[in-house]
């Protein structure tokens, strides 16, 4: 008659506990099905958490003076365009249009200047790198550091001094330089990415600096390029403290012709409603039409 040693009956499992020992391990393993319904869940009451605001926004913006302004205010209120059609000028005379082109020719401009700049000096600080590029990274950075109310008396007197009051490509100027730090940082992330062999293959092809930025650098990095661009792009529009204090009539810009409708007499809500959504649209359909790039940019360099 065999009998089992002692080391073997210690690692001999119990056929009548293993069941049970499958059961247990079965209730302790996460089930990945229900963590990612959990996970969209509140991922949607998150996405609706930020969104309600700006639906509220568009609601408002459709109802009457009276009605936007009743506390709380009415769902079932009727709803008017008579708030865009004040936006517009048909009851006031005043067209936004010019101001809309000003922020658009502010913006666009002053992207493709910075983009013009931040190219070649993020090369020069990730694929050819110069001699203490870290001091020069932290120089860009301590430039966004002082508060733009620090700086906009002197650049109001300057601007005064050398007649640039109220001019469009002094402000093109302005926002060019607010943005250039910000952009030489993400481009030089982007373009520390781009694989040095290719480089390399381009130089031993005879390419100069231009054409390796034009034909080999830049498909690489479009999706940081469209990024930085879009980023770009948002704060010149959205930019208010430097257009409302150096420019006026000629040279105002949508978010100054939006503060216009804010008065200490009568009400107002609506109108500013309805401003606010026509003013936030060309950031919404420029971040849609590059969303994709976007993301890529985003990311890129994230996932070694």
């Amino acid at each position: 008659m065999s009998t089992l040693s002692p080391a073997a009956a210690r690692t001999t499992p119990d056929k009548s506990s293993t069941p049970s020992l499958v059961r247990r391990r079965g209730k302790s393993r996460m089930d990945p099905t229900r963590n990612n319904t959990a996970a969209g869940l509140a991922a949607w009451l998150m996405a609706l958490l930020f969104a309600t605001p700006v639906l509220w926004m568009i609601l408002t913006s459709f109802h009457s003076e009276t009605d936007a302004a009743t506390n709380p205010p009415s769902l079932a209120a009727n709803l008017t365009l008579d708030a865009y059609k004040e936006f517009f000028g048909e009851t006031s005379g005043v067209s936004p249009w010019p101001s809309l082109i000003n922020s658009a020719t502010a913006s666009i401009l002053s992207t493709i200047l910075v983009l013009v700049l931040a190219i070649p000096a993020a090369y020069a600080l990730s694929i050819r790198p110069v001699k203490k590029w870290t001091d020069v990274m932290f120089f860009f950075l301590s430039t966004k550091m002082m508060p733009v109310v620090a700086a906009i008396l002197p650049l109001y007197l300057f601007a005064k001094t050398v007649g640039a009051l109220d001019n469009i490509w002094f402000l093109i100027l302005m926002y060019t330089s607010m943005n250039l730090p910000i952009a030489v940082w993400m481009m030089r992330s982007f373009l520390a990415e781009v694989p040095v062999e290719m480089l390399e293959a381009a130089q031993i092809d005879g390419a100069n600096l231009i054409l390796t930025l034009r034909k080999v650098i830049a498909p690489v990095a479009m999706p940081g390029i469209a990024a930085t661009a879009l980023i770009c792009f948002i704060f010149s529009w959205n930019e208010l403290l430097l257009a409302r204090v150096l420019t006026g009539v000629v040279a105002g810009t949508a978010p100054v012709f939006l503060t216009g409708f804010v008065s200490s007499q009568g009400l107002f809500l609506a109108k500013v409603c309805a401003a606010a959504v026509i003013i936030s649209l060309p950031v919404l359909f420029a971040g849609f039409a590059a969303q994709d790039k976007l993301v890529q940019g985003l990311s890129l360099g994230a996932v070694k």
